[in-house]
């Protein structure tokens, strides 16, 4: 077995008639060596290695005289563009999983969780994210293998990482190969971490318009250092990180918005003033929604001799469009508070306010102002284009008090009438909105809850607190209306307390006093 004058052309040195074992590969000479005793489908397929860093396929022939011819194909460039697209694939099906990873959550805190754990799951032996700076503090999540995600805040030296705070600008990436990994500081190292590093990248995290951050990521000088393709790939992943992290931060930005515009949006809780009990429930039209076009508000007096002022409307419409004029009338309404005790002056002048807006809604409302005198509670009711508050006696009767006028926001001038009324021990008014009149259910779920309905339920509640006044009706209109679309739905209770009434609590929460049938 001897090479050929060909064969020198791929192993320099080797002459013709040199011994094969002595020029070639091990592989090639040991599939020279078996081809005899291979069978004729085996000889038919090819051999593969490498020769002089090159990748060859290695075909035999016989030839008549009994020789085995070797032809060898340089395969080289096919493996490197198979390798190369397989790695891309690898690294797209990465980039994709990564992307649904990080933009299944709007939470910033868990998307840097995510950010860091995915990163040394693909790219490293360790990571740390690195927020946009808080005042002198740095908030870090450190990722490494086999072991939990930490998030912390620190006050740190971003210049002690090269490359770090020009990154927290948006700045290029530094090149790994420029990162000295021996003056990497320890806090920018996770305690799961074994081993000096070895290599560092420091890249940017992209976001909308403002970087979102960066990444430093990690490998032990015992594995491979970062390639300028990984590193690449890093900077991609990197964009998705900071797309997502961004979309996560901008949404905690406007929750937090909301919420505090909310605040002034979301009706209040009730609680006893002066005396007199007041409670009060809200259910908007649509579950999602925590405000909308019915709205309450209370203003308890500073003294047992001055009024409370009470006050719920219902302006037209729903959702945050109507919710944003309800904010605009109890603001003004508060501000009109020097005035209280003219509620057709104060009804005019929130008119006018309402007709200089630029909405277009209208409202209509009702007033009560409450004071306490002895046994007695004192009202005064005024209505602008409202349903009537009724109120429920001690003996159970039902009344409708005889209070109306013109809705606000749609006339030059509003005409209403003030009625005035004396709540006795254990007495309660009633104010509420149309949806729960017209809560539409029952059992064809085609008829309205009404007033005959609703003042009979009411007139089971005598004696009872405010309270359970409230959770009584709005669980009645609740069950009728089942599964149903409604409309929002808003009440409010003044009771004057029974001081000789003991209660009890249910399991349902409904406060009844002893000595008197639960309302079925």
């Amino acid at each position: 077995m001897a090479v050929n004058n060909a064969a020198g052309r791929l192993l320099p040195g080797a002459r013709s008639g040199d011994r094969l074992e002595e020029q070639v590969p091990a592989w090639l000479y040991d599939a020279h060596r078996d081809f005899g005793a291979q069978t004729r489908e085996r000889r038919s397929k090819p051999h593969y290695g490498h020769i002089n860093g090159r990748f060859f396929e290695a075909h035999p022939t016989p030839a008549t005289d009994g020789d085995v011819v070797w032809w060898l194909v340089d395969d080289t460039d096919r493996r490197l563009a198979e390798t190369a697209l397989e790695d891309a694939q690898s690294r797209s099906a990465i980039l994709s999983r990564a992307s649904s990873a990080l933009l299944s959550t709007l939470n910033l805190q868990r998307c840097m969780e995510v950010t860091a754990a995915m990163a040394v799951q693909h790219l490293a032996d360790a990571a740390v994210l690195v927020a946009p700076p808080q005042g002198r503090r740095l908030q870090l999540t450190h990722a490494g293998r086999g072991g939990p995600v930490v998030q912390s805040l620190q006050n740190v030296q971003m210049a002690s990482v090269p490359g770090l705070a020009e990154a927290l600008q948006g700045f290029p990436p530094v090149p790994a190969r420029w990162i000295n990994p021996d003056e990497i500081p320890g806090w920018a190292v996770p305690n799961t971490f074994t081993g000096p590093v070895g290599s560092v990248i420091v890249t940017p995290l992209p976001g909308h318009g403002v970087p979102a951050g960066a990444l430093i990521l990690l490998r032990s000088s015992t594995e491979q250092a970062f390639t300028e393709g990984e590193e690449v790939f890093a900077r991609l992943f990197a964009a998705r990180a900071g797309a997502a992290l961004s979309a996560a931060r901008l949404y905690g930005e406007q929750a937090a918005i909301t919420t505090t515009l909310l605040q002034d949006l979301l009706p209040p809780a009730l609680h006893t003033v002066h005396g007199v009990e007041y409670a009060g429930s809200y259910r908007a039209a649509m579950e999602h929604e925590r405000v909308g076009g019915d709205f309450y508000d209370i203003h308890p007096a500073a003294t047992p001799t001055q009024e409370t002022l009470v006050l719920l409307g219902d302006v037209a419409g729903k959702g945050l469009d109507a919710a944003v004029l309800t904010g605009k009338i109890r603001n003004t309404l508060h501000a009109l508070l020097p005035l209280a005790d003219d509620h057709q002056r104060v009804l005019q002048l929130l008119n006018g306010a309402l007709l200089t807006s630029h909405h277009t809604r209208f409202a209509t409302l009702v007033l009560a102002s409450v004071r306490r005198q002895g046994d007695e509670t004192q009202l005064r009711l005024t209505s602008a284009g409202h349903l009537p508050p009724l109120i429920v006696r001690a003996d159970g009767a039902v009344e409708e008090t005889p209070t109306s006028g013109t809705l606000v926001g749609a006339l030059p001038e509003v005409a209403a009438r003030t009625v005035d009324t004396v709540l006795g021990p254990g007495e309660t008014c009633l104010l509420y909105t149309d949806g729960i009149t017209e809560a539409r259910g029952g059992p064809l779920g085609d008829e309205f809850f009404g007033e005959r309905r609703l003042q009979r339920a009411l007139a089971e509640c005598s004696g009872m607190p405010a309270e359970a006044v409230v959770e009584r009706i709005q669980m009645l209109a609740t069950q009728w209306i089942g599964r149903a679309a409604h409309d929002d739905m808003a009440v409010v209770a003044i009771s004057a307390p029974n001081p000789r009434s003991l209660t009890v609590t249910h399991g349902q929460g409904i406060v009844i006093p002893v000595g008197r049938r639960s309302a079925r």
